[in-house]
């Protein structure tokens, strides 16, 4: 086992934690994560089953006595974000997550760690093996491909399941329920360019990093920056100031994370490199001043790189500098129902150069389906006045809270065993697959619970380690209790 996991308890939790750090799983290449649920599910001569997408299916009789117990499923994603660190040297297609332990809490080593949902996973491995746990019938669904738009759940087919209750694992604070998601769409805008020969002599890299970037939804509110507005902001002010072409535009490699770093490739002649310099200092201390203790490590460079051949056109380039500079990114509207909640966001995820096309993908969230639809057509009239062609995919439904549901009131009764209080009743700012699945089968009673993860989606991810001890004891007794 990993030496930062040796000592940690619930061992039988932290056992499948650990074999799944070793294992390849970003989104859509979860393969050998299902090859290892399933492998455990043969071990213990369950019954396992899978859909034409590779969602699984794994279903586990009644602990004797409690055979008459409503059916409950326990359900978590087997994909993962990658995102690293600039300089980390790590191929997620074939490395394992190197851990470390700092006091209370585990975390990654430059990468995301992939607590988020691997701690939800690992549980319901461990359940799957138990057999002390007085549980009533149980099934499990893994799924995957959730992290890039819930894709897995939204081909999860009907009358697969049977069960009553469905417990999503992965919530990401400790003593809380979740009952109610947002929904979303991805909305991506693409322009065709003009290329053309750069005249100036050398060239430069612009670059935008030291930003927290973070959970497009669960942190939109936190005031964070954002790498590609930084980026086109800084590129505005320098257009109209030094004869700079752009080359290449890049940033940001989630739809579902804030961008925490964006370069730009420019090219300009030598001899106003003092003055290319002078500038991105002064407006360097200027978005320092403007994010403060928001994002305080932001920092902003220039790097004399091989000079591009091509360059982009320069009324192509200024109006997609202008776009970026102009998206929204963050919150539209705060929740009039539930105090510090956000209702409606847009996330300006990621921009990109493929040749002569420019892409652009934002990602737009509500629980009310016609507050995101509205959201995402704001964005895609914005990108169409600057010349781009729009494609919205990837929508996805909200989670309407049931807070007085039979399992909601079981899951606080439990809670209050457990800790002695009862858990607060959340919704979230980001997708679940509890609304997307649970759309497919009316009457299913749903709620989400989890350990505290911190930073999800970004390298300062971070797992609570007694917190993953309080959730093994709380799913227990739920399991039991229900």
């Amino acid at each position: 086992m990993t030496p930062a996991l040796a000592e940690l308890e619930p061992k039988e939790l932290w056992k499948h934690f650990d074999a799944l750090l070793a294992i390849p799983r970003a989104s859509t290449k979860e393969a050998a994560a299902r090859d290892y649920v399933l492998s455990i599910a043969t071990k213990h001569k369950l019954e396992a089953t899978h859909d034409k997408v590779g969602n699984t299916v794994i279903r586990k009789a009644a602990h004797r006595g409690r055979e008459s117990a409503p059916m409950a499923l326990l359900q978590g994603h087997l994909d993962m974000v990658c995102e690293k660190n600039e300089g980390t040297a790590h191929n997620f297609d074939t490395d394992p997550i190197k851990v470390k332990r700092d006091g209370d809490w585990l975390k990654a080593d430059g990468t995301t760690l992939g607590a988020d949902n691997g701690v939800g996973v690992a549980a319901a491995l461990a359940v799957m093996e138990s057999t002390d746990i007085a549980h009533g019938p149980l099934e499990f669904v893994f799924t995957i491909d959730e992290e890039s738009g819930l894709t897995g759940a939204a081909e999860f087919p009907p009358g697969m399941l049977e069960s009553k209750y469905f417990l999503n694992l992965d919530n990401e604070e400790k003593d809380t329920i979740c009952i109610g998601c947002a929904g979303g769409v991805k909305t991506m805008a693409r322009r065709r360019v003009t290329l053309r020969d750069a005249k100036g002599d050398t060239g430069w890299r612009i670059k935008i990093s030291g930003l927290q970037g973070g959970h497009s939804g669960v942190d939109i509110h936190q005031g964070r920056g954002n790498a590609v507005r930084i980026l086109a902001g800084v590129l505005q002010t320098a257009m109209e100031t030094l004869p700079i072409e752009i080359a290449n535009l890049t940033g940001g490699s989630a739809q579902n994370a804030i961008p925490r770093e964006a370069s730009a490739v420019i090219a300009l002649d030598a001899a106003r490199a003092p003055e290319l310099q002078k500038l991105i200092n002064r407006l360097g201390e200027e978005h320092n001043a403007d994010l403060g203790g928001f994002d305080p490590d932001l920092q902003i460079t220039v790097e004399k790189v091989e000079r591009p051949a091509k360059v982009i056109d320069a009324n192509d380039a200024k109006q997609t500098v202008h776009l970026l500079a102009t998206l929204h990114h963050g919150v539209l509207a705060m929740s009039p129902d539930v105090p510090g909640l956000v209702q409606n966001s847009t996330n300006l995820a990621m921009v990109a150069t493929k040749g002569d096309v420019i892409e652009v993908v934002t990602s737009q969230r509500s629980a009310i389906e016609s507050s995101k639809l509205g959201a995402a057509r704001m964005v895609a009239t914005a990108c169409r006045l600057a010349g781009f062609e729009i494609e919205h995919s990837g929508s996805y439904p909200g989670w309407k809270p049931e807070p007085t549901s039979d399992i909601v009131r079981k899951l606080q009764s439990v809670h209050e065993k457990v800790f002695g209080h009862p858990a607060n009743l959340i919704a979230m700012h980001a997708g679940l697959e509890c609304g997307v699945i649970g759309e497919k089968y009316p009457g299913m009673q749903m709620v989400s619970f989890g350990p505290t993860i911190v930073g999800p989606h970004s390298p300062n991810e971070r797992v609570e380690i007694s917190s993953v001890q309080g959730f093994w004891k709380y799913l227990k007794a739920v399991l039991e209790a229900i």
